[in-house]
């Protein structure tokens, strides 16, 4: 509604949402930094001690305010990006939600609360990524993305259940100082295989790498949106989030900085390989995810700081280049580097912003990136082999990343100008303030570093850490330590990378030639799964009517006896007094009158040869159960009997006079049998059980409990209505829709019937 009123001006108007959010986050610094943490909660389930509770700390308010910061800017660059799109008032609509979703991922305090958002993030993104779903790759992208990260919330809502088994609070602050009593668990290993399992899938980790750059088929926007800030950051957050729980054990360790170390080293060689501009960038954020969880794995302080610290620093050069790869290829109409050069003086403002992103992702001084790197190099320089290991990896990770970096930057800008599909052209102010307000704000944040390690860094990484952590973020580098040589080593590194660039592509696409991947792999299992569930329809559902029912009632025989026998239940009849039950029972003649009846409409129902005749006699018998209601002093069941069947004879008769079904089909003797013997056992069946049922004790709990709850509660004096509207009214409402749902079936058959005719 607003893109119908606002037209060209609606990214403006609907950015002020985000925007808002943003400064009001930003407002609650000071109280998070003054006593830790900001909490509001609303009661949601009351009797299970559910609230709809959110929790701001140092963790999430980072977190909030990066998506709703970088959430503004998004808004404002998809105007002109999507401008003249038919759709793009429904783009708002799944962006604005994407958002708020993330957001509620974050700053959730209940475990459910955050699954639930969690759950959103994959549909809203489901809906952004297959946005262009006349196309076939944004439809299997999309279905990619929700079927991987469906996967692993199915995952995490197990886990959070079974936590909250473990320690019986259902809030994330609740569980604070519970983290011994989860990790000496029995069930801690299947905790911690569940939660990594929803984190891998969510944050795109090694091997499940393959649904992020199949993503790319959403609009730029969208992929500024979710590789930097939003989506694939929700498994780092959970990881972090779990840090207090979870962390601290081998396991933990292992897992964490084995595959985020065998990610980032997949993502910056896969990164070499492409020539599409955003396909690279895609595979740089694998690879920055891969970086952030190792980091989380090794869970010292440094680790953690340095963590927070390049969050923030690749959400921000991330975002601002896939602003300037979307401007590149809105103003060019290509994104393959191979086709880009000289671009420098057609899109000088595109060129800032490129450099500005570059000098961050490459971690040059004067940038917050260079912070990052600096943390983390410190955060392993200790001389353990481990870390030397670690350390090794990452520098070569980063040297990828710095030679990415520089291709992204130098090659589409400089050199000879080349033809283009579009005539290269400045992009307007929606198209630059993005990348030009985040590439800024990478070196303003790094120059205020004492402001940055104090209001931000700080609480986030005390929060992960669950103790105070102090921050000595500085710019001046310690020419004392081995971190300086580092990075001059990864930047000397990532130049070789950038200058070799082409001969390594070219090197890389050539031993990918077996056609086997984890994409592949992907479609195939779909493929199979496809067939499977085609082959299980085709076996279960034939079309044979008669072997559906024999079926069911095979079942419903089997659940009734097997439990019984395998528990021994039969063995109590042994100990009732039968013959004193029968010869003591009263009979009276009226009763022997209405059990005549009903034996009158069996036999009727069995020799009868005319279907119509049969519908009847099968009347006969549901009337006479309402008699027997009737007369042990159940009026209403038996009134609501008198109905039912007086509708199905009525009903099945009106049925008659449509369909050729007046004469009963001959059965062979075989058929019969069977399905006597069929009939019999189930009732058998259900005769042993009443008698088990009715030869032990009277329980009054529950008839006492609906005795003395019926009218104040439910307002009902009618104890059965009110079971059956009010304490299991959803129940009622499920037999209601089958009921309604098989008449529309019928209705919809015999209208068919009547057109072909």
């Amino acid at each position: 509604m607003v893109h119908r009123f606002a037209g060209p001006f609606s990214g403006w108007v609907l950015a002020t949402i985000p925007a808002s959010i943003f400064l009001f986050l930003t407002s609650l610094i000071a109280p998070v930094v003054a006593q830790g943490f900001v909490r509001a909660s609303l009661d949601w389930v009351p009797a299970y001690h559910l609230a709809f509770s959110f929790y701001v700390d140092g963790l999430s308010l980072v977190f909030g305010m990066t998506i709703s910061g970088i959430g503004t800017l998004i808004v404002l660059y998809s105007g002109p990006y999507l401008s003249g799109h038919r759709h793009q008032g429904r783009f708002y609509g799944y962006l604005l939600a994407f958002t708020g979703a993330m957001l509620g991922l974050v700053l959730a305090d209940n475990v459910l609360a955050l699954y639930t958002f969690w759950e959103l993030t994959a549909v809203t993104s489901f809906l952004l990524i297959g946005f262009d779903h006349a196309r076939q790759a944004a439809r299997r992208a999309a279905i990619q993305a929700l079927v991987v990260t469906g996967a692993g919330g199915m995952a995490l809502l197990l886990a959070v259940l079974i936590v909250q088994q473990i320690t019986g609070s259902w809030e994330i602050s609740g569980l604070s100082g519970l983290g011994d009593t989860v990790r000496s668990h029995g069930l801690y290993p299947v905790v911690l295989g569940l939660v990594l399992v929803a984190a891998f899938t969510k944050s795109a980790q090694f091997p499940f790498q393959f649904w992020l750059p199949n993503a790319m088929e959403a609009p730029t926007p969208v992929s500024a949106f979710l590789h930097s800030a939003t989506m694939v950051q929700g498994g780092v957050y959970l990881l972090a989030r779990m840090t207090p729980f979870l962390g601290g054990t081998p396991a933990w360790t292992i897992w964490l900085t084995s595959i985020g170390g065998l990610t980032l080293l997949w993502g910056g060689i896969s990164a070499l390989r492409q020539t599409d501009l955003k396909q690279m960038l895609a595979q740089t954020t694998i690879a920055s995810l891969g970086l952030l969880v190792l980091l989380i794995g090794v869970g010292s302080a440094a680790a953690i700081s340095a963590v927070v610290v390049y969050f923030v620093a690749h959400a921000l050069y991330k975002a601002a280049l896939f602003m300037v790869v979307g401007t590149i290829d809105h103003a060019t109409g290509t994104r393959h580097i191979t086709a880009l050069g000289g671009l420098m003086r057609k899109l000088p403002l595109s060129f800032a912003g490129a450099v500005l992103g570059a000098v961050a992702m490459v971690g040059l001084p004067m940038t917050l990136g260079y912070i990052g790197k600096e943390e983390m190099y410190l955060a392993l320089a200790n001389g353990e082999w481990q870390s030397v290991l670690l350390l090794m990896t990452i520098v070569l990770g980063n040297a990828l990343l710095a030679g990415v970096a520089l291709a992204i930057a130098i090659t589409p800008f400089f050199g000879v100008l080349k033809t283009t599909p579009k005539v290269p052209h400045e992009g307007s102010f929606g198209l630059l303030a993005g990348p030009l307000a985040l590439g800024g704000l990478g070196i303003g944040l790094a120059v205020m570093t004492g402001w940055f390690g104090q209001e931000i860094l700080a609480p986030a990484a005390s929060a992960i850490l669950q103790q105070k952590v102090e921050s000595h973020l500085t710019l001046a580098p310690d020419f004392g330590g081995l971190v300086p040589f580092l990075s001059v080593l990864t930047w000397a590194l990532g130049v070789l990378v950038f200058i070799q660039i082409s001969g390594l592509r070219s090197r890389l696409r050539r031993l990918d030639r077996t056609g086997i991947s984890f994409d592949r792999a992907f479609d195939v299992a779909m493929f199979g799964l496809v067939r499977f569930a085609a082959m299980v329809t085709r076996l279960l559902h034939h079309g044979r009517l008669e072997l559906y029912l024999i079926v069911v009632f095979l079942a419903f025989g089997s659940a009734l006896i097997a439990p019984m026998v395998l528990t021994s239940g039969y063995a109590v009849l042994a100990q009732v007094d039968w013959q004193g039950v029968f010869v003591g029972a009263e009979v009276r003649p009226h009763e022997w009158a209405v059990l005549g009846l009903v034996l009158l409409g069996l036999v009727a129902l069995l020799v009868s040869r005319d279907r119509l005749v049969a519908i009847l006699a099968l009347g006969i018998q549901g009337a006479g159960t309402a008699l027997l209601f009737l007369l042990f002093g159940a009026p209403d069941l038996a009134f609501t009997q008198f109905m039912v069947e007086i509708l199905s004879v009525v009903i099945l008769a009106l049925v008659m006079t449509r369909l050729k079904l007046d004469k009963r089909d001959q059965r062979p003797f075989e058929d019969l049998a069977r399905d006597g013997t069929l009939a019999l056992v189930c009732g058998a069946a259900v005769a042993l059980l009443l008698m088990v049922v009715l030869s032990g004790p009277f329980d009054p709990r529950l008839s006492d409990f609906f005795t003395a709850t019926s009218q104040p509660i439910a307002h009902g004096r009618n104890i059965v209505n009110t079971i059956l509207v009010d304490y299991r009214g959803l129940d009622t409402l499920g037999e209601i829709s089958v009921v309604v749902g098989a008449g529309i079936a019928i209705l919809a058959l015999l209208r068919g019937r009547r057109a072909s005719r």
